[in-house]
């Protein structure tokens, strides 16, 4: 690659990235709702593959169904357990003080008086730092009616992608590239989803269980706030684990067959928790996930800034997926091939059919 196709091509990523941050009130929605299709796609084809004579219309209406459905229970469950914090909010704050004065004396701090959890959490440093996340969930709320009406039209759109596919590449064989494109890409996605979804249920599940026979308040949801921290990449699965235990500190009662140190209750929850995030991450998902995220440890990690600092917490949801998604389309450009092969994990990003026939070709042909 030449210095000029080099310096376009820098200049056209800081361009789209640029545009990508500017419009991430459109875009972030846009695919949230692309990924929720797919979703909603895969559990159709699964039933209509079980249900043979089910038409294609009702098991995607009964898939539909089925996810507003869980969608209505987890918001049922998160406000019923801000309800249950609201009502012991006195009891938790003081506990959570008591803990500060501990600290304190623990590690000899001289100071007049050691700080209190309202003058901690509310200062002007502490606020800077909590409101972009503050924000970015109240807009990802707010966009829930907007990713409803995008996945809406991408169902009225499905049937009209074929014949725009034939118009936009009118040679058949640039045409059966096009398509195998799509097939991998919607077939990697639906694989990271399925399975990122299923171990994301059975880590929620086993925590759950968990952290009822232990006595923490609230177990149903932290169990869904680790449900859905499982999503994001490497860093979701450390905070999931050691938000339960830092709450466990600031829990005032406790079963009593469980410790009476509440700082050892904390250790227990942090351990109980971990345990399957680290046993299930490092030992079921890597066989079950396959070849549908085939990306390097340092990539998953960079993917995941640069998605958080574009879309926020969307883009740190939807990092691993995108960046699958840019290594599929870039493994089918000669130009850029390079960046496929940085962002795979060993160096062989995925290839189509295609592109194996016409290297068989060429290889014959030489």
């Amino acid at each position: 690659m030449g210095s000029i196709p080099a310096g376009i091509w820098v200049i056209a990523s800081g361009v789209i990235i640029y545009g990508l941050y500017v419009g991430a009130d459109i875009f972030a929605p846009l695919a949230l709702a692309v990924f929720l299709w797919l979703v909603i796609e895969g559990f159709a084809r699964m039933l209509q593959e079980r249900f043979t004579k089910l038409p294609r219309w009702l098991a995607q209406l009964g898939a539909v169904l089925v996810i507003l459905g869980a969608t209505t229970a987890v918001i049922v469950i998160f406000i019923d357990g801000l309800n249950e914090f609201a009502k012991n909010a006195g009891a938790y704050e003081t506990r959570i003080n008591e803990v500060i004065v501990g600290v304190y004396k623990t590690f000899n701090i001289n100071t007049v008086a050691p700080p209190d959890l309202s003058s901690m959490l509310f200062n002007m440093q502490n606020t800077k730092f909590v409101q972009p996340i503050i924000d970015s969930v109240q807009g990802l709320a707010s966009s829930f009616v907007l990713i409803m009406i995008y996945i809406a039209f991408l169902f009225l759109a499905e049937r009209n992608w074929p014949t725009k596919l034939d118009f936009i590449f009118p040679e058949s064989k640039a045409r059966e590239q096009a398509r195998e494109v799509g097939h991998q890409v919607r077939k990697s996605m639906e694989q990271y989803l399925w399975v990122q979804t299923v171990i994301s249920v059975i880590i929620t599940i086993i925590t759950y269980i968990n952290l009822l026979i232990l006595g923490l308040d609230n177990a149903l949801f932290w169990a869904f706030i680790v449900f859905f921290l499982n999503y994001i990449p490497t860093i979701g699965s450390i905070v999931a684990a050691f938000l339960p235990g830092l709450f466990a500190l600031a829990q005032p009662d406790w079963p009593s067959y469980m410790p009476a140190d509440a700082t050892l209750n904390a250790v227990i929850v942090l351990a109980c928790v971990s345990i399957w995030q680290f046993a299930i991450g490092n030992f079921v998902q890597p066989r079950m996930m396959g070849e549908s995220l085939n990306l390097s440890a340092l990539v998953v990690l960079v993917s995941l800034a640069v998605w958080g600092a574009i879309w926020g917490i969307p883009g740190m949801f939807l990092s691993a997926p995108l960046t699958v998604l840019l290594m599929i389309l870039f493994a089918q450009i000669p130009g850029v091939h390079w960046i496929a092969i940085l962002l795979s994990a060993d160096g062989k990003p995925i290839k189509l059919k295609t592109q194996q026939i016409a290297e068989t070709e060429q290889i014959a042909e030489n």
